[in-house]
């Protein structure tokens, strides 16, 4: 307990951080992966196929090299001065964004394609199926795997420490260099993780209780 309540500024900031990154990468990663979801299921081809290798790149290219690329290689395009906290949440972000357009995709698999086409024989656009009658069914059935997602999100901040980004990853090099013991240490990092994860099953559960009665 003295590592925890003895370091309670360092503690703090690296939770606000981890939180920070979770929250702002995940609405990163949500609306780009809805973007990405529907042009994978587009009818038309360059949507797809731009979804596609989008989704193929990315998802098969390891989290490191994702972050490698935007600590390293896009400052070096001289677009912006960014932190690299702000870097870690578009590495993050840009990175997960490929399985929610997977999960949504699945979801979207699932809703009958008769309700599809009903919908565009009334004069509906692609755009508006999509938004008033596909998604509002797929989002429901897709609650677990997304969640999913979000969860291996919140434990993927942590790659972010090896990036000179201050969060719960990088407590334990922090506390080591004010003697703390480096167990104690990484498991007091584990419980913070635990906690977090605990909460968003239950929202996962929450949401899928919800979503099961107006359904």
């Amino acid at each position: 307990m003295d590592t925890l309540v003895d370091n309670l500024d360092l503690w703090s900031g690296a939770l606000a951080n981890t939180v920070l990154l979770f929250f702002v990468s995940g609405l990163m990663a949500l609306v780009l992966g809805f973007v990405v979801g529907a042009m994978r299921v587009s009818p038309v081809p360059i949507a797809r196929a731009v979804g596609t290798a989008y989704v193929n790149l990315v998802r098969n290219t390891p989290l490191t090299l994702i972050f490698f690329f935007f600590a390293l290689g896009f400052p070096a395009l001289g677009v912006a001065d960014l932190s690299y906290t702000t870097l870690a949440i578009l590495a993050l972000g840009f990175y997960t964004a490929t399985y929610v357009a997977e999960a949504l995709r699945s979801g979207i698999n699932t809703v009958p394609v008769g309700q599809a086409e009903a919908a565009r024989a009334i004069g509906l656009s692609f755009g508006q199926v999509m938004t008033l009658v596909v998604l509002p069914q797929a989002v429901r059935s897709v609650v677990p795997p997304m969640m999913s997602v979000l969860i291996a999100l919140l434990k993927n901040t942590t790659v972010a420490a090896g990036f000179s980004v201050f969060e719960l990853g990088a407590m334990r090099a922090n506390l080591s260099e004010r003697g703390e013991p480096a167990m104690v240490v990484l498991l007091w990092i584990a419980a913070f993780f635990v906690v977090m994860v605990l909460l968003l099953s239950w929202l996962q559960r929450t949401l899928e209780t919800r979503w099961k009665v107006i359904r």
